[in-house]
């Protein structure tokens, strides 16, 4: 017994000592203080969907979130090259810019079918430029979905060929003046990068400035808690989606439900000054509850 105690001892002493050496890394949040830290100042800029204001043309919509102070515009992906004449002209003069693109590539990046990973990397290239000439923030990506298959395993050198991939799609959208975003969802959509913290880690080793992330209120719902999740994503995050916190419609539709400060509080901490952007359905009247809506999240973010 008393040999099985100094061996224990010894071993303890060792390990401290290996500690204090740097002999071995310790495990640590993804992102330090520093780059926690932003210098800008934290602005609510909320952002919109294609379908989420009422109106049959993209006019009719920029007029009605004009009037509700909603200055961002989020387009689909799919066949974004054949509209950024439309967009560029549907936003001048207005006090618009286009956010983040949403997805619409074919194919996915994490499969193992090497024809449908190129399908991938043709079709994003061609998002990502178009996305630069209408001067979006990053088009948003998920290395893959629950359904497709077959992928890569869950593992670290999936990982790895993931983050070398992405840093040369990162370098590829920074030359056009873009991003890549990399949004994490929840176990019912994706086996795969489910928490703000991995994907940020996974931007900090592909160590480009055209790979970010983004956190998502309704998928963030398997996190341990909003602050925790978005303060993690630091000055990695360029995007975040909003939704109701039951059934994914407008904030405000799931009433008590949709508390979003505690969120807010990390993205003001955080100097965030990107967009919050509308990804949602509609239970009611849209001319109805749209307006609640933006109201209720300018209330929070007051609060927060």
């Amino acid at each position: 017994m008393e040999h099985n105690k100094r061996n224990f001892i010894k071993a303890t002493l060792s390990g401290t000592a290996l500690l204090a050496t740097g002999g071995f890394s310790v495990c640590t949040s993804s992102t330090s203080k520093d780059e926690r830290t932003s210098t800008g100042v934290a602005e609510l800029k909320l952002s919109f969907q294609e379908g989420i204001a009422p109106g049959n043309t993209l006019s009719e919509k920029f007029d009605y979130m004009e009037q509700l102070g909603v200055v961002g515009f989020e387009p689909g992906g799919s066949g974004l090259e054949n509209r950024v004449t439309e967009i560029k002209e549907a936003l001048k003069g207005r006090n618009i810019k286009v956010s983040a693109v949403c997805a619409g590539f074919k194919g996915f990046i994490l499969s193992t079918d090497d024809s449908v990973r190129q399908q991938f990397f043709d079709t994003m290239k061609t998002i990502i430029a178009a996305a630069g000439e209408i001067g979006s923030t990053g088009v948003i990506m998920v290395p893959a979905f629950n359904g497709q298959q077959p992928a890569f395993p869950h593992m670290l050198e999936t990982r790895k060929f993931l983050v070398e991939k992405l840093q040369l799609l990162g370098d590829y959208a920074e030359e056009h003046g873009t991003a890549v975003i990399l949004e994490p969802l929840n176990r019912g959509e994706a086996f795969y990068l489910r928490q703000v913290a991995d994907a940020a880690s996974i931007c900090r080793d592909a160590n480009s400035k055209g790979v970010r992330c983004m956190g998502d209120f309704w998928h963030m719902s398997e996190e341990t808690s909003d602050f925790g999740a978005l303060i993690s994503g630091g000055n990695y995050l360029q995007h975040i989606h909003i939704a109701s916190r039951k059934r994914r419609s407008m904030p405000g539709e799931d009433g008590e439900a949709d508390n979003y400060i505690e969120g807010f509080k990390a993205l003001k901490e955080i100097g965030y000054n990107k967009y919050i952007s509308y990804e949602c359905g509609c239970q009611g009247d849209r001319n109805i509850v749209v307006p609640q809506s933006v109201e209720l999240l300018k209330e929070q973010w007051e609060k927060a």
